[in-house]
């Protein structure tokens, strides 16, 4: 039997047992929720990363660098005589739809998604090689672990940055006034024996040259056996350091993923050929290949914080559950909820929960709700999706373990649990509310008696497949990890929590539909 959420609950199975059998309805129960800051986190090794700057007016403003390691496409290269490098240019992808097409040139617009701020906002971008080696295992586990890289660890990389910058050409859209560019890029080569041109379109990336003289010295003139492995390779050259600054008023970040970068090595070398004794020595076009493979690390450096949203995570209210509840991304906070209130008799079993179990009922859905506080969100944009786990066994909820479907793109599936953003015409698109589902985890404390009633967090998310869980710095009494999702979500929203002073018609609750046997 389905069953929407959008239609009056009365309606479910009225044609399938009679009314004198049967009585339908829909409780809601009083709920405990508050903030906590997750403080410095482990942002390694993230499927996407953020770069950029942004300013969200509910929590304040975000400034994201990025280092990664880089691994030889083909290992152990042979680089010809007289190796003369042409150019080096890094290309990294950015997230894009094509939204026209010329019929006539055949040019394809593109729109940017994943980017935040406002649009072609420029910032200064310094791209270094880096000094500081990531290893693969932690020595503090004897090699067990893997080694944990963290959020606040930009300081660490700074100081062994080497060097001048690498993206050095002169336009500055590549160093001190760069954006992301949504325009397609159109390359020109041009074939030296025949000169014909041929004209070469990619989407939009981050396209940069980079240091000519660095790239012969370190990679074409590499003293012997550095080449030989990735392993060697990332002992000696031990990678690339993002640095991002503000330079103008305006803000921009963008979410990347940087595994589908490389750096491409354009040079002519010597090539020999004998022939009857006679040899012959031809200059020929080259090419070598280094991706952004390897360990990589998210920095967050938080400036300008709303001062009502540091006192809510410095103060938070776990007695009758704070007013407004902040959920932020990255280096940020999420909310702890905390189900069915107190267990006055001391029976190890909180009151309200013990009486559902003895009701008899029928579960049909349950459903926390939750709305956005439109007025502090009014300026910021939306996440379009949260998360609610098992805060206390760091593990997924049964709702979302047993949701298979699949949405209309990726980060639509499991719509059955939720937790997507709902919004209205009448608010000209901003959200409202979003729904979690958690009838599952509800109906197992209902039936099993020896279920324990864990505390439950609830997240931004930026994928709703990944159920991982990074670590804190500085793990505190409630949780030491978070969902990994959350790292690397940049924005936040701000939604109304449980406290009694907030409107009831606001107030988070939890929602039960079910039916109850006469």
């Amino acid at each position: 039997m389905f069953f929407s959420c959008d239609k009056d609950y009365n309606v479910v199975g009225e044609d399938l047992i009679g009314d004198n059998n049967f009585e339908l309805g829909k409780e809601y129960y009083a709920v405990k929720a508050y903030n906590q800051s997750t403080g410095a986190i482990q942002s390694d090794n993230l499927p996407i990363n953020t770069l950029g700057m942004y300013t969200n007016a509910a929590f304040g403003t975000t400034t994201a660098s990025f280092a990664t390691q880089v691994e030889l496409a083909s290992v152990n290269p042979t680089i010809g005589a007289n190796a003369v490098m042409d150019s080096v240019v890094l290309n990294i992808p950015y997230f894009s739809t094509v939204t026209n097409t010329s019929t006539t040139t055949g040019i394809k617009t593109y729109e940017l998604d994943s980017i935040y701020g406002t649009s072609k906002a420029p910032f200064r971008l310094s791209i270094y090689e880096s000094g500081y080696f990531m290893r693969d295992l932690d020595p503090a586990t004897n090699f067990k672990e893997k080694q944990a890289y963290y959020s606040n660890q930009k300081n660490d990389f700074d100081a062994l940055k080497i060097g001048s910058r690498l993206n050095d050409a002169a336009d500055v859209k590549e160093n001190d006034a760069f954006y992301f560019d949504p325009k397609e890029i159109a390359e020109k080569t041009t074939d030296e024996e025949t000169k014909k041109t041929t004209t070469t379109r990619t989407a939009p990336a981050m396209r940069l040259k980079l240091s000519n003289s660095f790239f012969t010295s370190k990679i074409l003139n590499a003293p012997s056996g550095k080449l030989t492995t990735n392993s060697a390779l990332k002992d000696y050259f031990r990678g690339l350091y993002f640095k991002v600054e503000k330079t103008a008023p305006a803000e921009n970040m963008a979410s990347i993923d940087f595994s589908k970068g490389a750096i491409k090595l354009y040079y002519k070398e010597d090539q020999s050929t004998t022939t009857n004794g006679v040899t012959t020595v031809k200059r020929v076009n080259k090419t070598l290949d280094l991706k952004l493979k390897g360990n990589t690390v998210n920095f967050f450096e938080e400036s300008n914080t709303n001062a009502a949203y540091l006192t809510a995570i410095s103060s938070p209210n776990s007695t009758l559950g704070d007013s407004k509840l902040y959920l932020k991304g990255g280096v940020g906070s999420h909310a702890v909820i905390e189900l069915f209130g107190p267990d006055n008799d001391n029976n190890g079993v909180a009151d309200k929960l013990e009486a559902l179990r003895k009701s008899g009922w029928l579960i049909n859905e349950a459903n926390l709700v939750f709305n956005i506080d439109t007025d502090a969100m009014k300026n910021s944009v939306e996440p379009n999706r949260i998360y609610v786990y098992n805060l206390t066994n760091k593990t997924a909820v049964l709702d979302y373990l047993t949701d298979n479907t699949s949405g209309s793109t990726a980060k639509n599936n499991k719509f059955i649990f939720d937790g997507i953003l709902r919004k209205e015409a009448v608010t000209n698109g901003r959200g409202l509310t979003y729904k979690v589902r958690i009838t599952n985890q509800i109906k197992n404390l209902m039936k099993n008696a020896d279920s324990t009633n864990v505390k439950l967090g609830v997240v931004v998310t930026e994928n709703i497949a990944v159920a991982s869980f990074n670590k804190l710095k500085t793990p505190n009494s409630l949780f030491s990890v978070v969902p990994t999702a959350s790292v690397f979500n940049p924005l936040g929203t701000v939604l109304f929590g449980s406290n009694p002073s907030v409107p009831e018609e606001k107030r988070l609750r939890l929602e039960i539909i079910y039916t109850k046997p006469n």
